[in-house]
């Protein structure tokens, strides 16, 4: 896996590429945007950038990072406090990713991503881990501390995780697909405090 986002220093050089490689690859798509038109748009020669990262695939699989992260990361300690509020843990939540799913500067290569995922499995296992597989544990431990101090209903946890998340998935398709046809997303707007009402009432005791 590519190295990981944290570890790379705001003002680097790499931090320069992995900005210029997400405007080329949202305004050109993959293909087009080739290693030469990244290094010039930084600065550096194109064997410079290979200091950095072994090709363009290793460019874009860090890139992806940033669109395919969970909305935040828990310890088990925050985790559990924020999961003893109960409804709060799941606004917490989908506040997070609805930024996310807003944020005009990560829709083009969301976009890309869709499509690359389909032609690239290490991209795919990438967005399994960082996106599928962070998301449902933290919500599935969520759960569990909310059957366990009577919150919510018993019943499967990881199923409760999986039925929650899918929802946010398909709003954000829908966001991106409104606007692919420069059409409105206004009445999506409320969709995500919508979902957790409804989510929450159908699993509360």
């Amino acid at each position: 896996m590519p190295e990981n986002k944290t570890s790379i220093k705001p003002n680097s050089t790499k931090a320069k590429i992995l900005k210029e490689a997400k405007v080329l690859f949202s305004e050109l798509g993959y293909r087009a945007a080739s290693v030469r038109k990244i290094a010039g748009k930084v600065g550096i020669r194109e064997s410079a950038l290979y200091n950095h990262f072994k090709n363009k695939e290793d460019i874009f699989l860090e890139v992806a990072k940033d669109i395919f992260a969970s909305p935040f990361s828990f310890d088990d300690v925050s985790i559990k406090e924020t999961a003893l509020k109960g409804k709060p843990f799941l606004q917490k939540f989908v506040m997070q990713y609805k930024l996310l799913t807003f944020d005009k500067n990560n829709e083009s290569m969301f976009r890309i991503l869709m499509i690359e995922l389909l032609q690239n499995k290490v991209l795919r296992e990438q967005f399994m881990h960082d996106f599928h597989d962070k998301n449902i544990k933290i919500l599935s431990e969520g759960f569990f501390i909310m059957m366990q101090n009577n919150l919510v209903r018993s019943g499967d946890p990881m199923i409760m995780a999986y039925e929650f998340l899918s929802t946010l998935f398909y709003i954000r398709l829908q966001v991106t697909l409104l606007r692919f046809d420069s059409l409105s997303t206004n009445a999506l707007s409320t969709q995500f405090e919508k979902h957790v009402d409804f989510f929450w009432e159908s699993i509360k005791i």
